[in-house]
């Protein structure tokens, strides 16, 4: 069973999902994949993890620091190699960017098998907790802010609110940290 609750943010509501000790899942009301992998959902505001989420995103938007470290996370859904991806995306610190190569290479050194960056990047935009597990760190090699299931717009936002220079949709040369 997943307890659902809404969170307003500065880039819009999210819904978020839990299975009572841990978050299971974060989307942007709207976005692609939203509440991928919930079954049996139950809305109740009252979850205690609610309050300690809802801090640690107001944290997150004045630019206090990183969440991805701030509650506990399952993932109750995905593939295996989904699964793998987003581990190492929660390897990403804050205020870095890697690039979809990045991410594929962390990959295969965990499986021990080679992985396509498309592959990779095809899982990243199925993640379902989105924040908490930072997949608006991954850009194309070239910077460019390619995808982002809750929309080009937020991943910018979100970069910029990280600290990154943004000029015509990418991470400006210099600015993007590489893994």
């Amino acid at each position: 069973m997943a307890v659902l609750t809404k969170i307003e943010t500065p880039l819009g509501t999210v819904i978020v999902s839990s299975d009572g000790q841990s978050l299971t899942g974060l989307w942007f009301a709207g976005q692609k994949y939203e509440c991928a992998f919930v079954e049996d959902a139950v809305w109740d505001d009252s979850l205690p993890l609610w309050k300690t989420v809802k801090q640690a995103l107001e944290d997150y938007f004045q630019g206090v620091g990183d969440v991805t470290s701030a509650v506990p996370i399952a993932f109750v859904g995905g593939t295996a190699f989904q699964k793998a991806v987003w581990d190492v995306l929660t390897e990403i610190p804050y205020q870095t960017v890697w690039t979809y190569k990045d991410v594929a290479e962390r990959v295969e050194e965990k499986l021990g098998r080679k992985t396509s960056s498309r592959a990779v990047g095809t899982a990243i935009g199925r993640n379902p907790i989105s924040l908490f597990v930072p997949c608006h760190r991954v850009v194309a090699t070239t910077g460019a802010l390619t995808g982002y299931a809750g929309g080009v717009e937020r991943k910018r936002a979100l970069l910029a609110l990280e600290g990154h220079r943004i000029t015509k949709d990418k991470v400006s040369k210099g600015e993007r940290h590489e893994a």
